[in-house]
């Protein structure tokens, strides 16, 4: 991702301005949840943590996933294999973008749908694809090196097919799409935030279906690290802040205010961005927020360090199943 303030980094004025507007406030909502949550009955079926951390380590296994490379083929099919034994129906998006150097890449945007003839829907995604270099390693010779990505990318993928696995098993009525979305990471700041988010930019302007519909998006970036911390990012709270707090709320409700915090930081040209104002449906991004690096982001952030040793099941399972509670409250009740 690029830390430009125009493009896609955090505009961290917000986030010194906000925290003290709110950490008082998110305390007393945190200890509030804290008595609500022994009366809360949970709706959704578990979560497996252990099923999800497996499906990191399977993408892992393929090596860097970038695009035009054999690893990145190899992984596309396993990803669509994987989906169409859990789906109603999986559309394999195929196109041709151009990077910022100029160069044709072959994207696939990967669609598992449940339910596809429910109108009422609801969006789920994250991009499956690695960045190509290292550029933010401590190490400058680090730096043209690609990444494993298990955090930034991997983690985002493991957590939707989880939730397939147990759609597949626990039926809902309503309709819920998860989109792997490529292309998303080989931007550089020089190049604009267009130079990000290809493979979104691609779906926003040609949908899988004509006239496809929503009722709101949740994006997942970074999602698997240990001692994660979620705030809300910008572009969700001036598109989609209703579905920020529906979200958020629901985390609380099941006990996890350790990783969603009500504290406010800047705007992200993430692949949410393009949904918002491209796509035409209200989205938010779950994206990991550190108070302790330089950019803000976690640290192993575009650097060698994001493998394996940075995932925790804890932080799956956090939001796996904060999302499986927002799907199954939508549908009402699960269908036997």
């Amino acid at each position: 991702m690029n830390t430009n303030k125009f493009f896609k980094g955090f505009i961290w004025f917000t986030w010194f301005m906000s925290i003290f507007a709110c950490t008082e406030p998110a305390k007393k909502q945190s200890d509030k949840s804290m008595e609500n949550m022994q009366a809360y009955q949970q709706v959704s079926p578990a979560f497996n943590s252990d099923s999800a951390y497996n499906m990191v380590q399977r993408q892992v296994d393929f090596g860097p996933r970038i695009c035009n490379s054999d690893a990145h083929t190899a992984c596309g099919i396993y990803l669509a294999q994987e989906f169409k034994k859990l789906a109603d129906e999986v559309i394999e998006q195929k196109g041709i973008v151009k990077n910022f150097d100029g160069k044709n890449l072959n994207i696939k945007n990967i669609i598992a749908s449940f339910n596809p003839a429910a109108s009422k829907r609801i969006l789920i995604c994250t991009h499956w694809d690695t960045r190509p270099y290292a550029d933010q390693d401590a190490n400058p010779a680090n730096h043209n090196k690609p990444i494993l990505a298990a955090d930034d990318a991997a983690s985002g993928v493991a957590v939707m097919l989880e939730i397939a696995r147990l759609l597949k098993s626990v039926k809902v009525n309503i309709g819920v799409d998860l989109i792997c979305f490529d292309a998303e990471d080989l931007g550089k700041s020089e190049h604009g935030g267009e130079s990000y988010c290809l493979g979104s930019q691609y779906w926003s302007r040609n949908k899988h279906k004509p006239g496809y519909k929503a009722e709101y998006g949740i994006l997942l970036d970074m999602v698997g690290a240990y001692n994660a911390h979620f705030i809300w990012e910008g572009y969700s709270v001036k598109y989609a802040e209703p579905v920020l707090r529906k979200v958020w709320d629901q985390a609380i409700q099941l006990g996890y205010s350790n990783y969603f915090y009500y504290l406010q930081g800047g705007a992200i040209t993430d692949d949410h961005y393009y949904v918002n104002t491209l796509g035409g449906i209200p989205t938010i991004d779950i994206i990991h927020y550190s108070e302790t690096s330089d950019t803000h982001f976690a640290p192993h952030w575009h650097t060698l360090n994001d493998n394996m040793s940075v995932i925790d099941r804890n932080t799956l399972k956090a939001v796996g199943q904060t999302l499986l509670e927002v799907i199954y409250k939508e549908s009402g009740a699960a269908v036997q």
